[in-house]
């Protein structure tokens, strides 16, 4: 269903779907940068700085770039290298898109498994972080959720540039763009 802008629901669905993951990503980012300004002040004018600034670091980048990958991944935002574009034709280029998409989705599929895995594992021991002891599992199971999703993602993309590629946003794919 269309209405006059052009926008289907399903594109409209889409864009609330990624409003979560694209929140908590610009929060944790702001919370980042304020952390490590505070950080750089405190060492420089006090000689103090915030001890566990390295471990939340670590922690936040966790949650940024993983709850930004599977938006990151249905808009084909991804860093590529375009050097072969020029070699397929329209119809080749789509084909490509489909295999890569659905490829990539399989493939992300395993890892989002193992990290669930020692997420686990990490549970059962009792696992936490040096400085604050956070529970390990908390952004373990995070990593291996966002991870499948960004594996159903891709696996959605590949099958909307078969059966729907109006869907997918222009400008995603080089090659088809070109032509």
């Amino acid at each position: 269903m269309t209405d006059t802008s052009g926008e289907t629901q399903l594109q409209r669905a889409g864009a609330k779907l990624a409003l979560l993951p694209s929140l908590l990503a610009a929060t944790v980012l702001f919370l980042l940068m304020a952390m490590t300004f505070f950080d750089v002040i405190l060492r420089s004018v006090a000689n103090d700085p915030i001890e566990s600034a390295t471990e939340l670091t670590r922690l936040f980048m966790a949650i940024m770039v993983f709850s930004a990958l599977p938006v990151i991944s249905w808009r084909g935002e991804h860093i590529v290298v375009d050097l072969l574009d020029p070699l397929f034709s329209r119809g080749l280029a789509r084909v490509r898109d489909v295999i890569v998409n659905l490829l990539g989705g399989a493939l992300l599929l395993w890892p989002a498994w193992r990290v669930w895995a020692l997420a686990d594992r990490a549970r059962n021991y009792g696992d936490v972080t040096e400085y604050l002891n956070i529970p390990q599992f908390y952004i373990a199971y995070f990593i291996a959720l966002m991870t499948f999703v960004t594996a159903l993602t891709l696996l959605a993309r590949g099958i909307a540039f078969i059966f729907a590629p109006h869907l997918v946003q222009k400008g995603q794919s080089p090659a088809l763009d070109a032509n």
